[in-house]
């Protein structure tokens, strides 16, 4: 495993830093199509690789399992299926402003490049640092809990799932999906999009013959869908928080983009693409949810697919918690093959250890980036409370993508002459960022006390900055000045 910045085609050790020659240390082996024989992550997401990794990451186990959230705070079936459309154009703005982002500045790292180009390193640093400490592997072993819970629920039932079976099982399913994204990129995506269309067979089993009951007439579920007397408006802004999670993920692909076959092209399209299939997807399954049951039976489901399931298939239950694990599976799958490029693009800026932006010389892997998550995920599954973390932290995402979107707003101004291949009307960024301070000032609200351990938690990124990273950067005689003086001052005591 060498650093993109060392590996050539002459040798590993022939450079001015280490005073090497040509010809000292055979070359490793490099690729026919890589660029001046350097070791580098390869191009090789396509679109349809591109359209896979958002589809597969946005749609997880909410939309089969607890999609009620947008029910119970809207306050009816109609206002509902509203929200779930207006959630959806919201999410394709913030979609669009981040492919006229990832066209303009075309390096990897979504919300953390973004940042650094536009306010500079130490915002940067804090969004990465709140990420690295709690963020991704919290976020991550949740998910990977989900998976365990219903990849061992046909096995156990209809007992409960043992504690310690679930996180034996979700061990290895972390495990599995490291192992894949250290050794190909190539296999990575090919599961990503298998796990995708997956998610979408499931989602069309439980679509088609909800509209095919709805086409027979069973409507009486939609009869005064959007009674006034029902309407919660003061619920209404919860029912859009509630929302756009569903949708989030959007922005996966943004975190490869280097990675992306002919950028300017493949990303707005991907994500366009993507969005529309998932909007499309998410109001139709609630119209078929709707469909056979009613307002109340879905909001005591503790499993709204199983519940669906059971009505209209009988037995064919059985399956579901199958397609969940498999739909969990798949977002495990993507989210991890994004978060080890930002790790890797922030190791290259110099804001995390050097080895983090090492490839693998055979694989074209960033091994190191990817396995960093894997002690903390592990530790946090087994001994962290992780929900109660995520729900320190969680609405730190919608102020950092609010804060990348306001960076394309910022960016037309002092960076007027930015090449951009794909543009937006800034009416679109706006409405988008706004909506994410927002939902950011909603949790401020709801939640003072989680939002302010969160907000400290992440704001010990500013002392981490410049110990870390402004020190480290100080020159040598002042940091063996400081280190002098730190050695005396306890003598003198």
């Amino acid at each position: 495993m060498y650093s993109q910045q060392q590996v050539t085609g002459t040798g590993v050790n022939n450079t001015t830093q280490n005073g090497g020659h040509p010809g000292d240390t055979p070359a490793p082996k490099v690729e026919p199509d890589a660029p001046n024989g350097k070791v580098e992550l390869r191009k090789k997401v396509t679109l349809l690789r591109g359209i896979s990794i958002i589809i597969g990451t946005i749609i997880g186990a909410g939309i089969f399992i607890s999609p009620k959230g947008i029910l119970k705070n809207s306050g009816s079936v109609g206002m509902s299926l509203v929200v779930w459309i207006a959630c959806g154009v919201l999410s394709l703005f913030g979609a669009l402003s981040y492919a006229e982002l990832g066209t303009s500045i075309q390096k990897s790292g979504g919300h953390y490049t973004y940042i650094l180009e536009a306010f500079g390193p130490q915002m940067a640093f804090i969004r990465l640092w709140a990420d690295l400490i709690a963020i991704r592997p919290a976020g991550l072993a949740v998910i990977s809990l989900a998976f365990g819970q219903y990849i061992l629920e046909p096995i156990f039932m209809p007992c409960g799932v043992p504690e310690i079976a679930i996180k034996l099982a979700t061990s290895i399913g972390i495990t599995s999906v490291m192992y894949l994204n250290s050794m190909s990129t190539s296999w990575t995506n090919r599961i990503q999009i298998f796990l995708t269309f997956s998610k979408l067979l499931a989602i069309a089993i439980i679509i088609v013959p909800g509209l095919y009951m709805l086409f027979k007439g069973e409507t009486k579920n939609f009869e005064n869908a959007f009674e006034v007397s029902n309407i919660k408006l003061t619920g209404l802004p919860l029912a859009f928080y509630s929302g756009m999670y569903a949708y989030a993920g959007w922005f996966y692909l943004n975190f490869v983009t280097e990675e992306v076959e002919n950028p300017e092209k493949t990303v707005p399209l991907a994500i366009c693409i993507s969005m529309a299939i998932v909007t499309f997807c998410y109001v139709l399954t609630n119209v078929a949810y709707y469909t056979v049951m009613s307002a109340e039976e879905l909001l005591a489901s503790q499993a709204v697919a199983v519940t669906f399931a059971g009505k209209m298939m009988g037995n064919f239950s059985v399956a579901v918690p199958v397609f969940v694990a498999l739909s969990c599976f798949g977002s495990m799958n993507g989210c991890l093959f994004a978060f080890s490029r930002m790790f890797f693009v922030a190791s290259r800026e110099g804001h995390l250890p050097e080895v983090l932006s090492m490839i693998h010389v055979r694989r074209h892997t960033p091994l190191a980036a990817v396995l960093v998550l894997y002690p903390m995920t592990v530790f946090q599954l087994f001994v962290g409370d992780i929900y109660s973390l995520l729900n320190f932290m969680s609405f730190l995402r919608w102020l950092f993508i609010g804060v990348a979107v306001l960076g394309l707003i910022y960016m037309r101004y002092t960076r007027p002459d930015m090449p951009r291949p794909f543009k937006v009307p800034l009416f679109i960024p706006a409405i988008f960022s706004f909506t994410c301070f927002f939902m950011v000032f909603l949790s401020l609200y709801s939640d003072p006390v989680n939002t302010g351990i969160g907000f400290a938690i992440s704001l010990t990124g500013i002392p981490a900055y410049y110990v870390f990273i402004v020190f480290d950067r100080r020159p040598k005689w002042l940091q063996d000045d400081i280190t002098i003086i730190l050695e005396v001052i306890p003598a003198e005591h």
